[in-house]
């Protein structure tokens, strides 16, 4: 039987940004961790739109599909549905998880900073922040209001990372995939994973004139 890093749960929901996730996830895999995933139905209509992926959803099919798209192992991805409460993730007893909301949509957001726990991210989210695990939320919008805002500031204060898809260009991007790959490492860094997707600000491989 094969046994992987600790799981990271990584859900997604309906804000722009789908492929900051799915290549999270591919990364995650690689590194061997475990990944438990919950997409939102509204982050089901973001992939159809921004991306070529066709991803089921029910969650034992969604699961078959993301393993054959990463790579994963047998049973190093798992799915879970939007009322799945049973779900670990779901209980403070549950194991525990670091958790990644990527793409963190402002209507996602704003549960999460009321407790709302309305479906299983939110319940997620809200038992990560109780049983003080690590929760990272990636939200994509633009221009963000005051209610976005006071939300965030609320999350933060109780020690919620706020990393908003907003890549840098000091490492010179020359692709599309090199600016997703700047959101996903520092997700990563957050997380304290291992990564070669860019370099560290310092490292001799960043071009000397990037800090220009």
């Amino acid at each position: 039987m094969t046994t992987f890093k600790p799981p990271v749960t990584v859900a997604l929901t309906g804000a722009s940004g789908a492929q900051y996730a799915l290549r999270l996830v591919d990364v995650l895999v690689d590194a061997g961790h475990e990944v438990w995933v919950m997409i939102s139905r509204a982050a089901h209509m973001v992939i159809a739109t921004e991306t070529d992926v066709t991803l089921p959803a029910a969650p034992e099919r969604l699961a078959r599909a993301l393993m054959e798209r990463s790579g994963a192992a047998e049973g190093q991805i798992r799915c879970f549905g939007r009322e799945d409460w049973m779900a670990p993730v779901a209980s403070g007893s549950g194991a525990p998880s670091a958790m990644v909301v990527c793409p963190c949509s402002t209507g996602t957001l704003s549960s999460v900073a009321t407790g709302a726990s309305d479906n299983l991210i939110e319940r997620a989210a809200d038992v990560a922040i109780k049983e003080r695990r690590q929760l990272i939320m990636v939200p994509r919008e633009s221009p963000f209001s005051p209610i976005h805002l006071e939300h965030m500031l609320t999350l933060s204060r109780l020690g919620v990372v706020i990393l908003p898809a907003a890549p840098g260009f000091y490492h010179r991007p020359s692709s599309v995939d090199d600016l997703i790959d700047f959101i996903v490492a520092r997700i990563l860094n957050q997380l304290g994973i291992e990564h070669t997707l860019m370099p560290r600000w310092g490292d001799q491989a960043m071009s000397p004139r990037s800090a220009n």
